[in-house]
């Protein structure tokens, strides 16, 4: 079983119904064991300003899924919340679940990169993901942790 980690945000719809709904899904896969799930924070939108601001959160999984395996399954649990990727990056969505690091894995191809390579400086995923995991160590970016350190998180706000 390896250790892995998903961010998970939206921002149309009632996104929070559709997050819980996320976590049961992730939590129903198959060979897969939901270990944690983060806080929900809500955050400004990142990319495209113009849009309502998000609900994140991040989980930490065991699974004996294969890294592919587990982006395709992400991908239907998104298919499931009614996303449409359209190719229109960082614009609103109903779910987003982006597969951000397994344990022992370095991966780079047309599909999928580990880890993934936009954490740092990313406040909508580091504060979720040091919930779970602070001493994290990302293979080429650094520790969790110290990567939210130097990370504006201004605007975001662990919610109740």
């Amino acid at each position: 079983m390896a250790r892995a980690f998903v961010a998970l945000g939206g921002n149309l719809g009632d996104t929070h119904a559709i997050l819980r709904q996320a976590f049961e899904a992730l939590a129903a896969l198959p060979r897969t064991r939901l270990v944690a799930q983060s806080r929900l924070y809500r955050t400004p939108p990142w990319g495209v300003r113009e849009q309502p601001p998000f609900l994140n959160a991040a989980v930490e999984l065991e699974t004996a899924m294969a890294p592919h395996e587990l982006l395709d399954a992400l991908l239907g649990i998104e298919r499931a919340a009614g996303r449409v990727r359209d190719g229109e990056r960082w614009g609103p969505r109903t779910l987003d679940l982006d597969l951000l690091h397994m344990d022992g894995v370095v991966l780079h191809d047309e599909q999928l990169t580990l880890p993934h390579p936009r954490i740092a400086g990313r406040a909508f995923v580091l504060l979720p993901l040091a919930d779970l995991a602070p001493h994290l160590e990302l293979p080429g970016q650094g520790r969790v942790d110290a990567l939210l350190a130097t990370t504006d998180t201004s605007g975001c706000t662990a919610q109740p």
